[in-house]
């Protein structure tokens, strides 16, 4: 690891690159991010659909993925389109069950992404459940049980819509062990 480069920053950047990798090859849209991780006081679903996830095993955390309505339609249907389903048949408002779902799959690919990625890279484990996906129409502010938690957010841009990635995570700090 980088000396001076917080684990924070190093796992926010492995998620950064697995939502963009993955929802590039799900939806065959070309997905970018900020250059810039913020940090922030805690992690909220936001409206108007949003997906968590805590993680726990070698690192614990919480992901968050809040979408504008105009980016889950956009993925939504880009995603079932590549999939072969005609647009006659995809769901027209971003609150719709099929919408929902479909954020949450999106979600849950990309966590298997990003863990592969820093299991590969620091061989250390972490599992995950089942995404939860809902339409909102207020902030609710998660706060997951850690102390000393460091929280990351990452603005993404689909076409003209924009979507946020947010993880809390224990302070914690990726060592090299030398054999």
């Amino acid at each position: 690891m980088n000396s001076g480069q917080k684990t924070i920053d190093v796992v926010a950047n492995a998620f950064g690159q697995a939502i963009k990798r993955t929802l590039e090859k799900g939806t065959n849209r070309k997905i970018s991010y900020s250059k810039t991780f913020q940090a922030i006081p805690r992690v909220r679903l936001q409206p108007e659909v949003g997906c968590f996830v805590p993680f726990s095993g070698d690192y614990n955390g919480l992901v968050v993925m809040n979408f504008s309505s105009a980016a889950a339609m956009d993925l939504y249907s880009s995603y079932m389109g590549a999939m072969g389903l005609p647009e006659s048949e995809l769901a027209k408002e971003h609150t719709s069950n099929e919408v929902i779902d479909t954020m949450g799959e999106m979600t849950n690919q990309v966590m298997g992404r990003a863990m592969g990625m820093i299991k590969s890279k620091f061989d250390l484990t972490s599992f995950c459940g089942q995404p939860k996906a809902l339409a909102l129409n207020s902030s609710i502010t998660l706060t997951p049980d850690m102390e000393n938690q460091e929280n990351r957010r990452v603005s993404f841009s689909v076409g003209f819509s924009s979507f946020q990635m947010e993880i809390a995570m224990e302070q914690t700090e990726f060592v090299p062990f030398v054999k």
